[in-house]
């Protein structure tokens, strides 16, 4: 446990401190490869939330409290890497992004208030609240595939 927390520590001070120069992509290729990373991390660990949550895996306290820690943390990183220089890149995401960004903004809010939910109710281990809140997250993550995503 302890690793883990130094691991999470130390991606956070990172991300918190090299965030003015991660703004600065290389380009919008890298721009994109970025956002997919975090999204994709994202989703390793929301899905083994999701498998403890549906019980197709036994639930596991520690591993849902690292999961949510994680899922909470890099729901605050992907959104520095949708510029408008990156519109058109990706297949998956749709022009609605930038001609709506302050509707998919507030998207994205709502998806960090609902994680920071899920982390909070991983900290109880209770796994009735920890459904509770996993479902709310869903439909946040949910909400934003269907206005945003191909």
């Amino acid at each position: 446990m302890m690793k883990v927390s130094a691991v999470i520590s130390s991606l956070a001070l990172t991300v918190a401190f090299s965030a003015p120069a991660m703004a600065q992509f290389k380009n919008s290729e890298h721009e994109v490869e970025y956002r997919q990373g975090v999204f994709t991390a994202m989703g390793v660990h929301f899905g083994r939330l999701g498998a403890m949550v549906r019980g197709k895996q036994p639930f596991d306290v520690d591993m849902a409290k690292r999961d949510a820690e994680l899922v909470a943390m890099l729901s605050t990183m992907p959104w520095i890497a949708f510029s408008e220089e990156s519109d058109g890149v990706s297949p998956d995401a749709r022009p609605e992004i930038w001609l709506e960004m302050d509707k998919f903004k507030d998207k994205a809010s709502s998806l960090q208030v609902q994680t920071k939910a899920l982390r909070e109710a991983a900290q109880t281990g209770d796994l009735d609240k920890i459904k509770a809140a996993f479902s709310k997250t869903a439909q946040s993550c949910k909400a934003c595939h269907d206005a945003y995503k191909e």
